[in-house]
């Protein structure tokens, strides 16, 4: 969920920094104006841009009520299909990739279903293995959210623009912390071993010498190696294990 927040902020703050951009006045009189004109159409070319991929990113989107998949007897509908396209889309751009093309249209369409598709199977065997959340765990979650707006009326304002409320919001919030809860317990990541942090270690040493950056000693380091090493092996065995919920699961998906 956080994720898909700030994929929003990103987007928000492009639209910004295209706004506002190119403010610099020229020190030559003469050529002021010019500058001004060149900026102006410079900045109406990139918004025009921007306009038009995200005209094109939202023709991928479905209607909010149609149900996209149904998973044993829970419905997913159009409108966490497109929250979480969404955020798949902004994470194709962060990475240089052009989410209108066709096939990565295709790509992301795929990646949002099985994406769904497994939170649901996850968070249902967290409902039958009596998961709770704490009102505290929400609203501390919230809290973290509501941090990177300037007032409440502009979250608001996000999630009304993604077919949400603060009410559908905490529900998320809510569903993502038990099923943190249940990999946290049901799924661990498992020891990680001094021979897979040295391994990893000279792997990056050897991409840094190569590129003839400086790099840090291995005890600088080892705590964020762990880090990846842990998330790595959890979603490894996370992954094994939907492939297992699938087994014994009915799943239609609709588009």
């Amino acid at each position: 969920m956080k994720k898909m927040m700030i994929t929003l902020i990103t987007g928000l703050l492009a639209v910004v920094l295209v706004a506002c951009g190119g403010n610099e006045e020229s020190t030559e009189a003469p050529n002021d104006d010019k500058a001004k004109t060149a900026e102006t159409d410079q900045q109406k070319e990139q918004q025009k841009q921007m306009e038009e991929m995200q005209k094109k990113l939202e023709e991928q989107q479905v209607d909010e009520n149609k149900t996209v998949a149904i998973v044993n007897d829970k419905e997913i509908l159009g409108s966490d299909f497109n929250a979480a396209l969404a955020s798949i889309q902004g994470q194709m751009q962060l990475t240089g990739q052009d989410p209108s093309s066709k096939e990565a249209a295709e790509q992301a369409k795929t990646q949002t279903i099985d994406s769904l598709v497994g939170q649901t199977l996850l968070l249902q065997e967290a409902d039958k293995k009596s998961y709770k959340v704490s009102e505290e765990d929400i609203n501390k979650q919230l809290d973290e959210i509501k941090k990177q707006f300037k007032t409440e009326k502009e979250l608001k304002a996000v999630l009304k623009e993604s077919g949400m409320d603060m009410k559908t919001l905490k529900t998320k919030i809510a569903d993502d912390i038990k099923i943190k809860k249940y990999v946290e317990k049901e799924v661990p990541a498992g020891k990680i071993t001094d021979e897979e942090i040295q391994q990893m270690y000279d792997q990056y040493a050897e991409q840094g010498k190569s590129t003839g950056q400086e790099v840090p000693k291995l005890e600088e380091i080892k705590p964020q190696i762990e880090q990846s090493l842990h998330q790595q092996k959890q979603q490894e065995k996370l992954a094994l294990q939907v492939e297992e919920l699938k087994k014994n699961a009915t799943i239609d998906i609709k588009i």
